[in-house]
């Protein structure tokens, strides 16, 4: 969330998102399951900064059965650690990986990113059983901060990121 409501306070190009939503979405309006749902961009601005800014520092599973890949052999029962911002960060995967893009989160483009690298809430059978309800709360909770207040950064934000089993802001305490 603090990641969030930070990108929309520094990007001038999610301006739009401060001034009523000129998205379908009014802050006079009350919240509602249908007017969230009515919020493309938001969903955007939210994946984009959860590419950036993944709630988890990595991944764990543990391997099933022995494989050989590219060359290394991973045996049965070894742990396999992925760090989501590594994939997230791939200027394979994503071009200019630093820029915040909310654009690279659109219909027509979403559908072209191979799931396997973008894993906020992780993939496939094992992904976080809670992702849909997170990515509604978050929706929420950012327009109903945004009803209530304005953000803006101040001089003394800090833009890095601190890493440890979560991430969070360097000046976040």
């Amino acid at each position: 969330m603090n990641y969030c409501l930070f990108r929309v306070s520094v990007l001038l190009a999610l301006c739009c998102l401060q001034d009523g939503f000129s998205l379908g979405c009014s802050f006079d309006a009350p919240i509602t399951y249908e007017a969230l749902m009515q919020i493309e961009y938001l969903d955007m601005v939210l994946s984009e900064t959860l590419r950036m800014h993944p709630g988890i520092s990595r991944l764990q599973r543990v391997c099933k059965n022995t494989i050989e890949l590219n060359g290394i052999t991973i045996p049965k029962g070894m742990a396999i650690v992925i760090p989501p911002v590594i994939l997230h960060f791939n200027p394979e995967y994503w071009p200019e990986p630093e820029r915040f893009r909310p654009e690279r989160f659109s219909k027509e483009v979403k559908e072209q990113i191979n799931p396997y690298t973008y894993l906020p809430f992780g993939a496939g059978p094992r992904n976080c059983i809670g992702m849909r309800f997170a990515f509604l709360t978050m929706k929420a909770a950012v327009v109903s901060l945004m009803q209530h207040f304005t953000f803006q950064p101040c001089k003394e934000t800090q833009t890095g990121v601190l890493m440890k089993v979560s991430c969070r802001q360097l000046s976040g305490k």
